[in-house]
This record gives C-alpha cells, structure tokens and sequence, in this order.
C-alpha cells in the first residue's frame, strides 16, 4: 500500500487488523501512525485500549496477550509496538500465529525505521496485513510536498518560495513542516505565500546561514565561504549537517556543469536540470566555476570529511581546509 492510499482510507475509516508502518523518513511514519491512532481509537478511551511496547524490550507473549484482549467501551483496541523492526526471535516466533489469525478487534501497529522481509514473521505480516513504506523524499520532491503541505494549512505558495523554501532548509521534513508553520503565521489572513515572506522567516534561523556558505562556495569566494564556517560552527551548528547541505548543492553544480558542456540552451538548461528559474542563474554562474575534475575531487575530499568527522578529527580545521581546497582558483 502506499502512503497516500494509506491516508485516503484511513480517512474513509477503512481500517484494517494488521498495519507495518516503516521507513527512513522518521517523521512521516510517526505521522502516519498519529493518524492511524486519532481514527482508530477514542481519545476518551485510550487509557483503556491503547498499550504501548518497544520491540527492543519487550516479549512476545505480552504483546500477544494485550493484542487479543477485547476493547473496553470501544469497537476497536490498538497495540502499537515502536521499534517493530527490533523484535527478538522469540518474540517473533509466538506472534507469529497471531498475525496468521488476528483479533478483528484489535488493530496491532509495528512501527519500524526498517525490517529484515527475509524473516518469516514480516513476511507474514506484509502478507496478511498493510505494509506502507515511508521513503525520504528526493530533492526534486520537495517543492510539491511544500505546496500540498502549505494547502492542507489552507493557503497557497508561489512555486519559486516553495522551491527557496525546500532549498533552504533541504530534506528535513520535521524542519520543514516546522518553517511552513511559522510561514502561515506570518502570513496571517494573506492566502499567498511568496518569496519575500520565506525571507523573511527563514532569514532568522541557521538555515539562511548554511545557505549563505553553500553560496560562498560555489561562487568561489574564500573569505566569505570561511567567514560563514566559522559563524555556523560557533552557533553550535552540527558539521555533518552543514556538509549535508554542501554536497546538496555540489550535486545540483555538477548536473548544472555536465548540461553545460552539452552547449544546451537556456530554455533547455532549465528543463533538463528541474531547478526552478529562480535559481537557475545562480547555479549556472556557480557551474562555470569548476570542471567536471575539479567537481570530482570536490566530492573526494567531502568523502573525506565526512569519515574525519565521524573518526573524531578536528572538525573546524578539517572543514576550514576542504573550503580552501574547494574555493582554489
């Protein structure tokens, strides 16, 4: 099942025994199961008929009994077990029978990051029940997921704020949502969303800043690009992440690089790249900046990086030496 047939029933209330809710997008599998559990439990009565386990510590026998344990004062009862994905082989070995003959009355939710499907007892359950997958979406899937977030608020967004929008703050949809919030705040009665107001909300955070140093860098402009570091790393802002949002930006200067050696026009430039007009300047000019090798070693040395960081190397002065060596003209 996928997530927005999951959604639409959900809605109509069509609910059914079994549901393995997983993914590497955290925030829209705890969303989802927000939603599963407003509709399938009263909220006066889920002291009653809701139990909670972790699949990391729990045994299988009490999720099986709490699973066949008929709801109080309610059609449904609703076990939800967080961390599916951990289940011990005992614990998979006794609900295994209960997933091949569930309860009707009881909906019996795993929520999980990932699970092994080679393993009898998940494979049963995608077989007997609904398994929705919950992917991190792409980069280019972040302008529409923008829009249809911003109109189930009950407003609109011009397509270039949406795109500056995802831009800025990248695939994190927690903060994403978080921003879109503060956005229709802002915005207050106006129906329309545009760029000046994502400026104007964004401008405040780090966010804007790790905007700014991506910028610096592929404009090649050293001073800036390290001023930038040293600001974002003295607010406290995590390396890894600011090296999420450089090689982002990196991979749209390479896509932009390689249709550039193709001699395309500019019409064509904006339709084979998919980067909004808005930006479509930017990252041009930025690509003129470097060569196919020189994008290589770029993505080299963030490989590099990224092992330093995580080996416990000197963070700032790792990082201040890839900006030399990325800026080098």
């Amino acid at each position: 099942m996928k997530p927005e047939e999951f959604s639409k029933a959900v809605d109509k209330g069509e609910l059914a025994s079994l549901y393995l809710l997983y993914g590497d997008e955290p925030y829209l599998v705890e969303r989802a199961v927000k939603k599963l559990l407003e509709r399938a439990v009263d909220p006066s009565f889920r002291d009653f008929n809701l139990n909670v386990f972790y699949g990391n510590e729990c045994k299988g026998d009490e999720v099986f009994s709490a699973a066949q344990t008929l709801p109080m004062f309610a059609e449904r009862r609703v076990v939800l077990v967080k961390k599916g994905g951990e289940l011990s082989a005992g614990a998979m070995e006794i609900l295994l029978s209960y997933v091949q003959d569930p309860c009707p009355g009881t909906c019996l939710i795993l929520q999980a990051e990932k699970v092994d499907g080679r393993k009898k007892f998940y494979a049963e359950f995608k077989k007997r029940g609904e398994a929705v997958e919950f992917k991190r979406p792409y980069e280019n899937q972040l302008g529409p997921y923008v829009r249809d977030e911003v109109r189930a608020a009950g407003k609109k967004i011009d397509s270039a704020a949406a795109e500056l929008l995802a831009y800025l703050v990248g695939n994190n949809l927690q903060e994403l949502v978080s921003q879109i919030e503060k956005l229709c705040i802002y915005c207050g009665k106006k129906e329309s969303i545009g760029v000046a107001d994502v400026k104007a909300i964004v401008s405040d955070t780090k966010v804007e800043s790790v905007f700014e140093f991506t910028d610096a860098l592929g404009a090649k402009e050293l001073p800036r690009a390290l001023r930038m570091l040293t600001s974002l790393l003295q607010d406290g802002e995590a390396p890894l992440r600011i090296l999420g949002a450089v090689s982002r930006h990196y991979r749209q200067l390479w896509q932009m690089r390689e249709l550039l050696d193709r001699r395309l026009s500019p019409a064509e430039l904006a339709k084979a790249s998919g980067i909004n007009p808005y930006f479509l300047k930017k990252v041009t000019d930025q690509a003129r900046n470097y060569t196919v090798g020189e994008l290589k070693q770029v993505f080299e040395r963030m490989l590099e990086l990224d092992l330093a960081f995580k080996s416990g190397a000197l963070e700032g002065a790792a990082f201040e030496r890839f900006v030399m060596d990325a800026c080098r003209k």
